[in-house]
């Protein structure tokens, strides 16, 4: 009872944590140590091509921060965006970390620190098909640089590689599906670059954060994506709606069955009704 109880609590909390102010138990894995911790400038980005042997989703998610994203507080502990381990977006039960390392479709292979931005990077591999996720937590306050980095990578601008072991993977405007998660940074900053693709790559992508395809849209228009599944309003970006529509993406399945099979897994955790999920998670 208890335990539903802080269930109900924390849905609440991520429910009303998403409006703009002005307006409106993780489990350590085996890892490897391939990559190395630098120190990175905020602004930088690569643009490096790569054929990924193997099918890449790239998830940025922006860790929820009480003190430097313009959201309702959650509880401290986590809202701490400079604390990946316990943060709401990344290890808590429905985090990404934690609630794709339950998963019985995927393996931890890779857990590291990257620099001082991106805290965290993991990758995981698919059991029985040749697909691999890269997931990096974005420190809190630079959720900016995350939301930059996903839109570049978005129109394939922004591209890069990382090794692990003996495996080159291609990441950001390399992967075949890019993913943001995390608080609408669009609804406290402008951006006034432009996100014009120009390899004519048309690549996949995921938006879970309130009101996305409000405020990604305009940033987009020239970007050549396709989007299967963003936001029509308030919602809790947490990890088993990306984690269902992920699995209809890797059967090939159409935008509204992955958007069916997001809006299914938001109202199983979120009783919110099918309907409501449906209207909430759109595609196109």
């Amino acid at each position: 009872m208890i335990k539903r109880l802080i269930s109900f609590l924390l849905i609440i909390f991520v429910l009303i944590h998403c409006k703009n102010k002005n307006e409106k138990p993780v489990i350590s894995a085996e890892v490897d140590s391939t990559e190395e911790t630098v120190k990175k400038p905020v602004n930088s980005f690569t643009n490096i091509e790569f054929e990924n042997t193997s099918k890449t989703i790239h998830i940025i998610v922006a860790l929820c921060d009480n003190k430097y994203q313009g959201i309702i507080p959650v509880p401290e502990k986590i809202g701490n965006g400079q604390d990946p381990k316990n943060n709401l977006y990344w290890g808590t039960a429905y985090g990404i970390k934690s609630y794709f390392r339950r998963s019985p479709n995927w393996t931890l292979k890779h857990s590291k620190q990257v620099d001082s931005i991106i805290l965290e990077r993991i990758v995981f591999k698919h059991k029985t098909k040749n697909y691999t996720i890269v997931a990096d937590a974005y420190d809190g306050k630079y959720i900016k640089n995350a939301t930059e980095t996903f839109l570049r990578s978005s129109a394939g601008i922004e591209k890069d590689i990382i090794n692990i072991n003996k495996d080159t993977i291609g990441i950001k405007g390399n992967s075949n599906l890019v993913a943001y998660i995390g608080h609408d940074g669009l609804m406290d900053f402008q951006l006034n670059e432009k996100f014009i693709n120009t390899d004519q790559k048309k690549r996949d992508v995921i938006i879970l954060a309130c009101y996305s395809k409000n405020y990604f849209q305009p940033h987009l228009r020239q970007a050549n994506i396709n989007p299967l599944v963003w936001t029509t309003g308030l919602m809790a970006p947490e990890a088993y709606t990306i984690h269902d529509a992920i699995e209809g993406y890797m059967n090939k399945e159409s935008n509204e069955a992955i958007s069916l099979r997001a809006a299914k897994a938001y109202h199983k955790y979120q009783k919110c009704g099918l309907k409501g999920a449906q209207r909430l998670l759109v595609t196109n």
